[in-house]
């Protein structure tokens, strides 16, 4: 797939649903990055699934990336590795905030201080996140409570990035600019 990225931005949201290819999208469009490449990790290997989920991402990126786990302290972790010569992958957004929900953290400051962030990195970013929103209305509050979060961060993140990008059985379609 070829990225349709303005090669301007400095700061980009890939968005789509499971499986859409999302990923494999935000590090094509760094692949070509001659600086730094700092992949962030939200995702903990908490069972087997997620464990080779991660495996996978980890061998198709190969060894010329740096990788930091970081589940819970995103700001910080983008404010240490997003320099001016460098570049950060930040995959994902939804994984992210389903750690800040289980370890009830304020989501709304959470949300608000990276969106206050993102046009402050000194470098190039690329932030991977799920579009929950197109399907069914989840059964249990807890599910719906993740959505509506979901949904207010993507905007939030939407609003705060150069360009946005949504992923679609495994075509872009650039949302902004």
């Amino acid at each position: 797939m070829m990225p349709l990225s303005t090669n301007t931005a400095r700061t980009t949201l890939v968005i789509g649903g499971a499986r859409s290819g999302k990923s494999r999208y935000a590090e094509e469009l760094l692949a070509a990055h001659s600086g730094s490449r700092t992949y962030i990790a939200t995702a903990e290997a908490g069972d087997a699934e997620m464990a080779a989920r991660i495996a996978e991402h980890k061998a198709r990126r190969g060894t010329d990336w740096q990788t930091v786990e970081q589940p819970l302290d995103l700001v910080a972790a983008l404010e240490a590795h997003c320099r001016p010569a460098g570049a950060v992958l930040v995959d994902c957004l939804t994984l992210w905030l389903s750690n800040l929900m289980a370890a009830s953290r304020d989501i709304a400051a959470e949300t608000t201080r990276l969106a206050q962030t993102l046009p402050r990195l000194e470098g190039r970013a690329v932030l991977v996140s799920n579009e929950v929103g197109l399907g069914v209305v989840p059964e249990h509050a807890l599910g719906r409570e993740f959505r509506d979060h979901a949904g207010r961060l993507n905007q939030a993140v939407a609003a705060a990035v150069d360009e946005a990008v949504f992923i679609a059985a495994g075509l872009p379609l650039r949302l902004k600019p």
